[in-house]
């Protein structure tokens, strides 16, 4: 029998091999401290000495007591929760394909968890400046990171004016009010124009949207590179999705209708492959027929056939440098944006 009254009483389970689940107030009881001292602890306070801590801890691990993260976040001022939103509008049927998205959502993700905060994936619903601003409010996340700009320069802008947390990978504009990491996109141009004009190529093709800012600026490098150049003549090819395949078909449509290029600088590593099989089955290769820059540097443009030449945006820096620079506005600081070094990496075409 165990009394009523004995204190004890709570713990029965937990000595008794009992299945109920230790609380709070159980691991507090049984390393003879209060219930706040436990809560302090299990959220890293400072406040509590070095043993104790090691005595709660010590009793939490042994009783196997998990701390409940929805409650812990229901009572904290934050969420420990970070929105990451991907421009699925830039792809047919809002399916992504590209490996850079994933490889820039990888070094965000580890940076996060480094942190020990919760990644939420582009929550559906999102579409306009209020979504993003009701979203904030409502305590769905502390702040977000927009991998890729888009068309959604405005709304970023609102956004930020109105202090929602945010940091953009994207261009870095001096007038943007918003912070933002990014490669110089017009010096990777220029890069790509560089590479052309050493090929003595004479007629270059730019594929990319230039609505979206990154590749606007990619276009304009590779105009500067060829600005005293009146033998040298550029095309523009917008591409509506980022779609391989919708890159393949608008590149092929393309060359029924015009001269050939001899140089094409694509908006991606994805779109210069798309390009070079559209090229090759109208029986043009590289690099032979044409020089060919793609941008992004991922890891199948080294070992495509032929080898692609590309722009590299030093990817491993920007998941650190984008959670770093949210988690400073989070704590209100005002950080400033970012451009990586940007470089041209010489391959096979």
């Amino acid at each position: 029998m165990v009394d009523d009254n004995d204190d004890s009483r709570a713990d029965y389970g937990l000595r008794r091999g009992g299945t109920s689940r230790p609380t709070m107030h159980d691991i507090a009881r049984l390393a003879n401290v209060s219930t706040p001292t436990v809560s302090r602890v299990l959220n890293g306070s400072s406040l509590v000495t070095a043993e104790t801590r090691d005595r709660v801890l010590e009793v939490a691990k042994t009783h196997g007591y998990a701390v409940n993260r929805n409650a812990q976040k229901l009572r904290n001022a934050r969420t420990n929760t970070i929105a990451v939103m991907l421009d699925f509008g830039s792809h047919r049927h809002g399916a992504i394909g590209d490996p850079f998205i994933f490889e820039l959502l990888a070094g965000v993700s580890e940076a996060l968890s480094i942190r020990d905060q919760d990644l939420l994936l582009s929550p559906p619903g999102l579409q306009s400046a209020r979504d993003f601003r009701d979203f904030f409010r409502a305590r769905g996340a502390d702040g977000f990171i927009v991998l890729g700009q888009g068309t959604r320069d405005d709304m970023l802008r609102t956004l930020a004016r109105e202090s929602i947390p945010l940091v953009v990978w994207g261009a870095v504009a001096p007038d943007a009010p918003y912070c933002a990491v990014g490669s110089d996109n017009l010096e990777g141009g220029t890069l790509a124009g560089r590479h052309f004009l050493a090929r003595q190529r004479k007629r270059w093709l730019f594929i990319g949207d230039t609505r979206h800012e990154e590749l606007r600026l990619r276009y304009e490098g590779l105009r500067l590179a060829a600005k005293d150049r009146e033998d040298v003549t550029i095309d523009l090819l917008p591409i509506a999705s980022m779609a391989f395949t919708a890159t393949a078909q608008a590149v092929t449509a393309h060359l029924d209708t015009v001269d050939r290029p001899d140089a094409v600088f694509a908006f991606s590593d994805t779109a210069a492959m798309a390009a070079l099989g559209a090229f090759r089955a109208s029986g043009l290769c590289a690099p032979g027929d044409l020089s060919l820059v793609g941008y992004n540097n991922i890891p199948p443009a080294a070992h495509f056939s032929p080898a692609i030449t590309t722009i590299d945006q030093k990817t491993d820096l920007a998941g650190a440098l984008l959670v770093e620079k949210l988690m400073q506005q989070i704590d209100g600081g005002r950080p400033t944006s970012v451009v990586l070094p940007t470089d041209i990496v010489v391959r096979e075409t």
